[in-house]
């Protein structure tokens, strides 16, 4: 089983890439195109990844799911996230039903 340092490497990757020039760097290019250009790339890999599995494809859900973490990590980092916060939300959440986190999220 592979562990959680390739996307904690990822990451690394993707901050050191946010400030590159974006003849050279897919993630600067992204950065470049602003938050609109970031949020389109993730609706378009998630719609990837549920026809991949509405379709009943197993391994381009693995490759359209790296595609949409990928994305959603860029997403983190231009938000100024980082992975050890969404890791911590999680740990936070574990051992708790599902129905009852949902019940005390505070609205707003």
């Amino acid at each position: 089983m592979t562990d959680l340092t390739i996307l904690h490497r990822l990451f690394d990757t993707i901050e050191a890439r946010k400030l590159a020039d974006a003849n050279n760097s897919y993630v600067a290019k992204l950065f470049h195109g602003g938050h609109d250009k970031i949020l389109k790339k993730i609706a378009e890999e998630s719609a990837e990844t549920l026809m991949a599995s509405k379709d009943g494809h197993a391994n381009q859900v693995v490759y359209e799911t790296a595609d949409l973490w990928f994305h959603c990590l860029v997403l983190l980092a231009y938000h100024e996230v980082t992975l050890d916060d969404v890791l911590q939300e999680l740990a936070r959440r574990e051992g708790i039903s599902g129905l009852e986190e949902k019940a005390s999220r505070i609205k707003g």
